[in-house]
């Protein structure tokens, strides 16, 4: 099984453990390779991310770390970017590009994936109570995220975060498979590694990884590539659903998964 996760947050943001808990972890789970990717600071919302103080002793910390347990596992300075983000990548060993939120019709921007009632209430005030209007908009920045040259592309279908079982939407539909699949279309030439991301699962919000089964099917087709990440927010669950999730893959068409090794990605069979 596959024991690395690049997709980490810590105390700097919006994550329970320091960087070393989340070291500790790793190594007592015998991971080969652990990645950090602070949430980017956006200056129209602090609530969540790393603030410009805050980043500059996340940097120097991670970089301790990595000279402190060299010789036990490989760790690797990352950050996570939105597309509203400032960011400088010049210090990063890479980045991991997402889409938080939703540009409303009168320009404003609201969080994708806070609270469900604040999903509602923002479908309801601004999208006319339309969750299709809602999905657009999110997927017409999804499109972009190539913008930032990111490494990686963090949970696309992030949208679906409280629609479990269908609930507010039809994901198996033509017309939200045909915005989801257009904006995934438009990102693959310019960035062809997508996170396989189980950090719904450990919240307790999905029981299947992002992006979901069709989405996934559909970067085989295009013969985009895939790393397997936990989203993790709490240590308890650095390797949340890694058995489940790789086995979802290997029953998709996926052989292999891809994890920095050495400074570079490298492809290791699932």
């Amino acid at each position: 099984m596959i024991l690395s996760n690049l997709h980490t947050h810590t105390v700097y943001c919006d994550g329970k453990n320091t960087p070393e808990e989340m070291v500790l972890t790793a190594i007592r789970k015998g991971f080969s390779s652990l990645g950090f990717s602070g949430h980017a600071y956006t200056p129209h919302d602090d609530s969540y991310c790393m603030t410009p103080d805050n980043t500059l002793k996340y940097i120097d910390e991670i970089n301790l770390l990595k000279e402190k347990y060299k010789d036990k596992i490989e760790i690797y300075l990352g950050c996570e970017c939105d597309l509203y983000s400032l960011i400088d990548r010049s210090k990063y060993d890479y980045t991991i590009g997402s889409v938080h939120y939703v540009k409303t019709p009168d320009g404003n921007l609201h969080p994708i994936d806070h609270t469900e009632d604040i999903m509602i209430d923002v479908v309801n005030k601004y999208f006319n109570s339309d969750f299709y209007s809602y999905i657009k908009s999110y997927y017409e920045a999804a499109s972009q995220i190539s913008k930032l040259k990111p490494d990686i592309v963090g949970h696309f279908d992030l949208v679906v975060k409280f629609n479990e079982g269908n609930k507010y939407f039809d994901q198996t539909s033509k017309k939200y498979l045909y915005l989801a699949f257009d904006a995934m279309d438009a990102v693959i030439p310019h960035c062809d590694l997508f996170e396989v991301n189980t950090g719904a699962i450990s919240r307790g919000y999905k029981s299947t990884p992002y992006p979901d089964a069709l989405l996934l099917k559909r970067l085989l087709e295009k013969g985009a590539d895939i790393t397997l990440t936990s989203d993790c927010h709490n240590a308890d669950f650095l390797d949340c659903h890694f058995q489940e999730a790789q086995q979802l893959l290997k029953e998709i068409g996926f052989k292999s998964a891809y994890i920095l090794q050495g400074g570079k990605f490298v492809e290791q069979s699932l």
